[in-house]
């Protein structure tokens, strides 16, 4: 079969078994059963922007805390 002798070139060419390879276009090239498990465009950038969102929270209270520290050493 020549789809088999690409495969075997493939693997070859980037320096893999053929098994692994075979693997891999088997585990890759089933049909996607549940649409959820489906990351989209944008569901990262949903991701992207609450993770954003985050930081600057996180950020913003380390700060609070840094500044909180300072005077509390004043008090001493």
């Amino acid at each position: 079969m020549e789809s088999d002798k690409l495969v075997a070139q493939t693997a070859r060419d980037i320096g893999v078994n053929e098994n692994t390879l075979h693997t891999w276009i088997n585990k890759y090239n089933r049909p996607v059963d549940n649409i959820k498990t489906v990351r989209t465009d944008a569901h990262c950038y949903e991701e992207l922007k609450r993770l954003k969102k985050e930081v600057a929270q996180l950020t913003e209270e380390r700060d609070l805390l840094k500044k909180a520290a300072y005077f509390a050493k004043g008090q001493r």
